[in-house]
């Protein structure tokens, strides 16, 4: 491809399925190619070919966009720098290798040539020893992405002094909420907020964040109107201070990590919490629910909720009513995604009327039944309703059901394991 596309200006592989072979790609692009302004290999594992793609970086004057995978070391990225000053997007290597005092100058020296750059990320293992090389750069920026790098509060903190405009930012939940507290006092403009989970499956947490952080965030920055937060604890009253001090959320996706768990002080439901959510938060786009959740929750949502285009839900619910008030009341909804919950086959009927008009419902772990999604087809044709058998499973059980509209029919290229309705 790279041979035959003399005029390519992107080539961006990031989330992409890649059978990595090795870093011998880089040497396809000819000697006379110019033309690439973004190259982003940030997901592949293997080691790549430093000299072409020093060349490559050095030949391309109108490149903007290079995020690097975590081969390429802090002394190399130096060099890449030196090539690139224009670069408005940068992700870096490993950021973790020793380096000489000498060499610490000259990548400070080089990013902070780096005038127009304005988004970081990779940052992989980096170590907090060298972080004051990225200070100059900083200035600038408006997004900045941790997600790969597990930093602790100080380390958070004093990077982010040097941050004044930034609006998104990504961290892993190693900060705590010492880091969060840091992001509230340094980050005024900030509107984007995500927290990762640094270990999904650590069941023995040593660190993470609470409704303690994200409380101080939404003090300090009250244009935020995107969140994504993991967490091990919230509480009713913490979610309710939040949206009182950012009303302006369109997407609120809040994970506790721990299914089903209450407000760890009252020991009630969260269902208050979702509630304030959506009766404060009128511009609401995008919701994820989670923690102990009753049937009230989603009469909450049907009845406030009326912007509302995805939402998510999983472990929560008591009965079918929950889902038949979202179906009902919620006219704009695009994107329903549920999992393990007690709804069955009366609340997938009760969107008859409004799947046509939604992108897609997927259920997986619910109540619904092989009748159920049957007699859904029956009733609405120009519907594609897909089930996922699971080995061993109750042969009148749905494990999975994905329903959507097409015009085209039911898909061709639909695996053995899916039954088309």
């Amino acid at each position: 491809m790279i041979e035959e596309e003399m005029n390519l200006t992107e080539l961006d592989i990031q989330e992409n399925g890649i059978d990595d072979k090795g870093g011998s790609w880089l040497s396809c692009f000819p000697e006379s190619f110019t033309s690439l302004e973004v190259l982003n290999f940030a997901n592949l594992s293997s080691d790549i070919n430093f000299d072409a793609l020093e060349r490559l970086v050095g030949r391309c004057k109108s490149m903007r966009v290079l995020k690097l995978n975590r081969s390429v070391s802090l002394e190399q990225l130096q060099r890449l720098l030196v090539n690139a000053p224009q670069l408005a997007e940068l992700g870096t290597g490993s950021f973790s290798e020793e380096l000489t005092f000498r060499q610490c100058v000259e990548l400070e020296s080089a990013l902070s040539n780096c005038k127009n750059m304005y988004t970081l990320s990779g940052l992989w293992d980096a170590k907090g020893i060298y972080l004051p090389a990225l200070y100059p750069v900083c200035t600038h920026l408006t997004f900045l992405n941790l997600s790969y790098a597990a930093l602790r509060s100080d380390e958070l903190a004093k990077l982010l002094a040097h941050c004044p405009r930034l609006k998104r930012l990504w961290v892993l939940d190693t900060v705590e909420d010492k880091g969060l507290e840091a992001v509230g006092m340094n980050c005024p403009l900030l509107e984007e907020l995500r927290v990762f989970p640094a270990d999904l499956f650590d069941e023995e947490i040593i660190h993470g964040v609470t409704e303690a952080g994200f409380v101080a965030v939404s003090f300090g920055c009250p244009r935020l109107h995107y969140v994504l937060y993991f967490c091990c604890q919230m509480t009713n009253a913490a979610v309710a201070t939040i949206v009182q001090n950012c009303p302006d959320f369109t997407h609120f996706r809040l994970c506790i990590m721990n299914p089903g768990q209450p407000d760890h002080i009252t020991n009630e439901p969260m269902d208050e919490a979702f509630g304030a959510v959506v009766k404060t938060c009128t511009k609401l786009q995008r919701l994820s629910v989670s923690g102990r959740l009753t049937d009230l929750t989603f009469e909450y949502i049907g009845r406030y909720a009326k912007n509302l285009e995805t939402l998510s839900v999983a472990f929560a619910g008591s009965s079918d009513w929950g889902m038949q008030c979202v179906m009902g009341g919620c006219s704009k909804l695009r994107k329903l995604e549920i999992r393990d919950c007690p709804f069955g086959n009366a609340a997938l009927l009760s969107g008859l009327e409004k799947y046509e008009s939604m992108r897609s419902l997927w259920m997986s772990a619910c109540n619904v039944t092989m009748n159920g999604c049957r007699l859904l087809a029956r009733e609405m044709p120009r519907l594609n309703v897909e089930v996922m058998k699971e080995d061993g499973s109750d042969d009148s059980q749905a494990d999975k059901v994905y329903v959507y509209r097409s015009i085209a029919g039911p898909r061709r290229d639909a695996p053995p394991s899916v039954l088309t309705l």
